[in-house]
C-alpha cells in the first residue's frame, strides 16, 4: 500500500497530540441496541494504537440516513459498546462541531477518548461544505480514515479534512487495500470471480474489469439475479424471473468479449424456480433452457453448485460480490450458503465483499475462515470496479 498508516507516525509524537479518527460506526440497530459490532470491532487495532501511544480520540462517524438532528440516528449506545469493547469510557459530545464539542475536546486527557455525535445530523457533511470541514478541523491536529465502508464518499469528514491536517490510513483501510489490491495487480492464480446480485447494471463494471485480471486460466461464476438477464441476452426463455432489460445487450456484448478474450463464464445449468416470490412457494429444479414460463427464478441449482464448487477448489484466489439467490428466504439460500461454505474449505486466498455476501458468511459462523471480509460494501465493489476511492486518493503518499 502506498499511502502512509498511522505506523508511519513515530509514537513519541503521538502522545498528547489529538488525533480526528473517522471510524464507520453505521452498526444495524434495533429498538436502539446494536444488533452486530462487527463494525466497531475492526476499528479497534487502530483504535487501540493511538489510545496505547497516548493520543487524545476523537471518534466521528454516521449512523443511518437522518434529515437532520434525529434522536433515533444517535451514536450515543454506539459509544457505550466502544468504551465496553475499549475497556475505557468514551465521553458522548452533544453534537461534532461548536463551543460546546470544542470544550470536551480540549478537555481530554492523553489516553481519553471521545466521540462526536452523528456527523449526518449536520447536511454540510455529505456536500464536503468549507466551513464545516474547518470547525471540524480545529478539533484535531492529526486526522486518520479508518472508516473503509465511506471511503467511497467525498464528505467532509472521509476527504475535507485531509486538505487540513496530515492525513493517515488507519489499520482497517490498509487491511482491505492490501487484499483488495491483491485481487486487482497480483493474485495467486488461478483467480476465480464469483458475482451475484440483482442487476447486470449495478455490476458490469465490476464484470468488465473481473474479465480483465482473471485471465484465461481464471474463471468467473455468475449467479444470483442478474443470471436471468444473461439467459435472456442468450434468446432464452426466463418465465417471471428478474429481468434488467436495458442491459440485455450490455450482458451479450459482455459474453462476446469474454469469449474473445478466452475469458471462461460460467452460467449456472439449472436453477430453483418457483411459482410465486414466497418462501413457501412451490419450486422445482430445472434445467437453464426450461424455465416455465409462470415460474421465476430464485437459487442456482444442485448442478451449479457442484459446477462451482469445482471451480472454487482449483482456485488460488477467490473473490465473491453478491449473493447466487432470493437468501433471504430460507428456502432459497442454499446456493448463496454453499458457496460461503466451498470458500471456507478451500485453500486459496479467499475475500468476500457485498452486503448479502458478507451476511452469508456471518450467519454461518464462517468468517474467521476467510482472507478477508470487507467492511464496505459500495466501497469495496467501487475498488473491485478499479474507481479511485476519494477518502483514500487524499491520504499522504508514503
Amino acid at each position: 500500500m502506498n499511502k502512509k498508516t498511522v505506523k508511519d507516525i513515530p509514537m513519541p509524537e503521538l502522545k498528547g497530540k489529538t488525533v480526528l479518527v473517522r471510524v464507520d460506526f453505521n452498526v444495524p440497530m434495533q429498538d436502539g441496541k446494536i444488533t452486530d459490532d462487527t463494525r466497531i470491532r475492526g476499528a479497534l487495532p487502530t483504535l487501540k494504537h493511538l489510545k496505547d501511544a497516548g493520543a487524545k480520540l476523537v471518534l466521528m462517524s454516521h449512523l443511518g440516513r437522518p434529515k437532520g438532528v434525529t434522536p433515533e440516528f444517535s451514536l450515543e449506545p454506539v459509544s457505550v459498546r466502544v468504551s465496553e469493547l475499549l475497556g475505557t469510557q468514551v465521553k458522548m459530545a452533544k453534537d461534532c462541531i461548536g463551543p460546546e464539542v470544542e470544550q470536551l475536546v480540549s478537555s481530554l486527557k492523553d489516553g481519553e477518548v471521545c466521540m462526536l455525535e452523528n456527523v449526518r445530523f449536520h447536511r454540510e457533511e455529505e456536500k464536503n461544505e468549507p466551513n464545516f470541514t474547518s470547525q471540524l478541523a480545529k478539533l484535531g491536529q492529526i486526522y486518520v480514515n479508518d472508516a473503509f465502508g465511506t471511503a467511497h464518499r467525498a464528505h467532509a469528514s472521509t476527504a475535507g479534512l485531509a486538505g487540513h491536517l496530515p492525513a493517515y490510513a488507519g489499520f482497517l483501510i490498509e487491511k482491505e487495500i492490501t487484499y483488495l489490491g491483491q485481487v486487482l495487480s497480483n493474485p495467486k492464480r488461478p483467480l476465480v470471480a464469483i458475482i451475484g446480485g440483482a442487476k447486470v447494471g449495478t455490476k458490469i463494471d465490476v464484470l468488465n474489469k473481473m474479465a480483465d485480471v482473471v485471465g484465461k486460466d481464471g474463471a468467473m461464476l455468475i449467479g444470483g439475479g442478474m443470471a436471468y438477464t444473461f439467459f435472456k441476452a442468450k434468446g432464452l426463455e426466463i418465465g417471471k424471473s428478474l429481468l434488467d432489460p436495458d442491459n440485455i445487450e450490455t450482458a451479450k456484448n459482455f459474453l462476446q468479449k469474454a469469449k474473445e478474450n478466452g475469458i471462461r463464464v460460467l452460467l449456472p445449468v439449472d436453477n430453483v424456480v418457483a411459482d410465486d416470490f414466497k418462501n413457501d412457494a412451490k419450486k422445482q429444479v430445472v434445467p437453464f433452457d426450461s424455465i416455465p414460463s409462470d415460474y421465476q427464478g430464485m437459487d442456482i441449482g444442485p448442478k451449479t453448485i457442484k459446477n462451482f464448487e469445482e471451480e472454487i477448489m482449483k482456485a488460488g484466489t477467490i473473490v465473491w460480490n453478491g449473493p447466487m439467490g432470493v437468501f433471504e428466504m430460507e428456502n432459497f439460500a442454499k446456493g448463496t450458503l454453499s458457496i460461503a461454505k466451498a470458500l471456507s474449505q478451500s485453500n486459496a486466498v479467499t475475500v468476500v465483499g457485498g452486503g448479502d455476501s458478507v451476511a452469508a458468511i456471518e450467519q454461518m459462523g464462517l468468517a474467521d475462515k476467510m482472507s478477508h471480509v470487507s467492511t464496505g460494501g459500495g466501497a469495496s465493489l467501487e475498488f473491485l470496479e478499479g474507481k479511485t476511492l476519494p477518502g483514500i486518493a487524499v491520504l499522504l503518499d508514503k
